[in-house]
């Protein structure tokens, strides 16, 4: 835990500061991209920019509803979430559905019915949460972010950067049950009464693919563009790329995290050396 709240500081205090010294090696993979290894920014392009988000918003959905709600708690479906379009589950108005439930599928499936069940339960209904997401991105220093939908439909007045997605998504990780689900490939939820089972799939299709690769999201609209919050971790580098807007986002992204792991196990070979010779 204080591992994330010492990069989650490092990356408030620094990212605005070093912006204009990062290197750009990728200038065209995305409309606005952050790379950081080990908590310190690396490689940026236009961090500061603000963007659509789509679905790496539902990281600000379930970050309040584990820090507020019990996961045994039960929801009943509202009619407004059995509305939802898109990426769903297919939930039904009066479907009851525990909390941790919920959350799996509006984290692995990027489900928004699950995730405006959960938004409708916690705020009353979606404009409450709404004030409730935008009071969290204030206590998080969060300046170029504005929510107006819980789940990331495209909406005006709803906004971010990937300075202010790589913070939020630090502070999310911060807690192990997030850092669980976004890692898992699949899972199977269900109703309370057991009548209805569903098998939740992980859009993001680094896991089990990239080595290393054990989170975060991905998100899609056809004006945001193709989004994705990325960690892999290998022999203690940890990696965290934040790309909006961008043209290939799974080979970029493999090249980019294949990039700064060659960095760093250079950083790392030098380091001992020097200290060796010394």
């Amino acid at each position: 835990m204080w591992r994330i709240i010492v990069i989650v500081s490092s990356l408030l205090a620094s990212v605005t500061v070093a912006t204009a010294a990062m290197d750009d090696p990728f200038p065209t993979v995305a409309s606005s991209y952050l790379l950081t290894i080990n908590g310190k920014p690396v490689w940026a392009h236009h961090p500061e920019r603000r963007l659509l988000p789509a679905s790496l918003t539902k990281i600000m959905t379930a970050l309040l509803v584990l820090e507020r709600e019990d996961p045994n708690r039960v929801v009943t479906v509202s009619r407004g979430a059995a509305a939802e379009s898109k990426s769903r589950i297919g939930l039904r108005q009066g479907d009851r559905m525990r909390v941790g439930d919920l959350l799996a599928a509006t984290l692995i499936y990027s489900a928004n019915d699950a995730c405006r069940a959960l938004a409708d339960h916690m705020g009353g209904d979606r404009k409450r949460f709404i004030m409730l997401m935008n009071a969290r991105a204030g206590e998080l220093g969060l300046k170029e972010t504005r929510f107006n939908d819980p789940c990331g439909h495209d909406k005006p007045h709803h906004y971010t950067s990937a300075r202010d997605l790589a913070v939020l998504a630090e502070t999310a990780l911060g807690n192990q049950t997030f850092r669980e689900l976004v890692s898992r490939q699949q899972m199977h939820i269900r109703t309370v009464d057991g009548r209805r089972h569903f098998l939740l799939r992980n859009k993001n299709h680094l896991l089990g693919r990239y080595p290393g690769a054990i989170g975060v999201k991905t998100g899609y609209t056809d004006s945001a563009g193709k989004c994705l919050v990325a960690l892999a971790e290998r022999d203690g580098t940890r990696v965290l790329l934040v790309m909006l807007h961008a043209r290939n986002r799974w080979h970029d992204a493999a090249a980019m995290l294949d990039r700064a792991f060659l960095q760093a196990g250079k950083q790392t070979f030098a380091n001992r050396t020097t200290a060796s010779t010394n």
